[in-house]
């Protein structure tokens, strides 16, 4: 088998339109990015165009992905596009480290000689047996009770606030206008959707010109929990503005998307506000901290359609000015394993395109991109804060505490 990666095409499946092929997975990006008729890969100024190849190399993956689970939704087209990207890369991922098998290398998206070896590998140890499907498409059936428990406090958290007066919650009821930040009455609880729960966490502390990277994100997805860590609060500095925004609290549509598309060799994969924006605070104090006195000013006037949910670095740096941000360095994975990703996370822009990715950031976009449900094309973002109610007395403040310590190296010892 020859090397392949994103963008390779088999003989005579060259799409007859590109531009068409393209566009369902390039909303938001300009005129001149969907322009280039190309793939937006992993590395600084890298866009694959399609490059047709003997064989039928890609479709002989395509197929194997989707058998093995990784890729469950995609199509077997010949075309190696991105949810053949997303499939391979968690399939690496998954011989990394759910097999415990290091030597398959980063997960770089790249069907070399190792990659092929370890399918055949997998082809030849499972063929016929339950396990030749992985894990984390069989949970699906089978969801784990972490993924049970969070469900459950979002569906407490949602009946809490109907019954029970919160002013962030009440303002965004009361909001005018329609925006991608749902009244409480509106939030979906069910499993057949993907929701990504963050849990802001010292918000109200003031800040100089650096806010690290210290909340916790629980992806939940096909049955199954992730957990990674980052901020959901602006980095001073990061922002042009001195009363930077606070995304309010409460849940918000995120659909697939693209971020930095202002810079053609940045602009990389990332949740996007699914229509008109979200709703934010502003820092109206300008203390560099979300306090009462913020709440009180209340929501911006138009609904923000620049907080996207994006990568940070390996979690040195707060990349964010207000959006979401998710750190590559490492995540706990459905087995509530501590993966490590800092060999090959990229610590800025500058390392990708050189042996380096967005580490455990690819992860999540991945996941997302291949394990949505059927028809579902948003994400279900729910924020709440460690200290109020929303949580729960098995999911409270110091368990999510411990977590983001383990999560930053802080913490050595396991968590149930």
């Amino acid at each position: 088998m020859r090397t392949i990666k994103l963008g390779a095409t088999d003989l005579g499946h060259l799409p007859s339109n590109p531009a068409e092929f393209l566009e369902p997975y390039h909303p938001f990006m300009t005129d001149e990015q969907k322009g280039k008729q190309a793939f937006r890969d992993e590395g600084n100024h890298q866009w694959r165009p399609f490059q047709e190849i003997e064989g039928e190399n890609v479709r002989a993956l395509q197929t194997f992905l989707k058998e093995a689970g990784f890729m469950p939704t995609g199509t077997i087209d010949g075309i190696f596009g991105y949810r053949t990207l997303a499939g391979l890369r968690l399939f690496q991922e998954y011989v990394r480290t759910v097999d415990h098998k290091p030597e398959i290398g980063k997960p770089d998206g790249i069907a070399g000689p190792n990659t092929w070896k370890h399918i055949e590998a997998w082809k030849t140890e499972r063929t016929g047996t339950p396990e030749f499907v992985c894990q984390w498409n069989r949970l699906g059936e089978a969801p784990t009770e972490s993924y049970n428990d969070w469900i459950e406090l979002i569906r407490a958290a949602k009946e809490f606030y109907l019954s029970n007066n919160h002013p962030i919650i009440e303002m965004t009821g009361l909001f005018p206008q329609k925006s991608d930040t749902l009244p409480v009455a509106d939030w979906n609880v069910s499993t057949d959707q993907i929701h990504l729960i963050g849990i802001r966490r010292n918000e109200e502390n003031e800040v100089g010109e650096r806010r690290e990277n210290d909340d916790l994100f629980a992806l939940l997805i096909h049955g199954m929990v992730f957990y990674f860590w980052g901020s959901t609060d602006p980095n001073p500095n990061m922002a042009s503005r001195t009363d930077i925004p606070f995304l309010t609290e409460g849940q918000h549509l995120y659909t697939f998307g693209w971020h930095k598309i202002s810079q053609a060799h940045k602009v990389y994969q990332a949740l996007r506000p699914a229509s008109n924006g979200v709703l934010v605070f502003r820092d109206r104090n300008m203390n560099k901290a979300f306090d009462l006195n913020d709440i009180s000013s209340g929501l911006d006037a138009q609904p923000n359609p620049t907080i996207n949910i994006h990568w940070s670095g390996i979690g040195k740096t707060n990349f964010s000015a207000g959006c979401q941000v998710i750190a590559g360095q490492s995540y706990l994975n459905h087995q509530n394993d501590l993966v490590d990703c800092s060999e090959f996370a990229s610590v800025t822009y500058g390392d990708l395109g050189h042996g380096k990715t967005r580490g455990a950031y690819n992860l999540l976009s991945d996941l997302i991109l291949n394990y949505a449900p059927e028809g579902v094309h948003h994400v279900r973002y729910t924020l709440g804060r460690d200290e109020t109610s929303f949580l729960s007395d098995k999911l409270n403040s110091e368990w999510i505490g411990e977590k983001v310590g383990l999560l930053k190296g802080e913490v050595r010892r396991e968590i149930g």
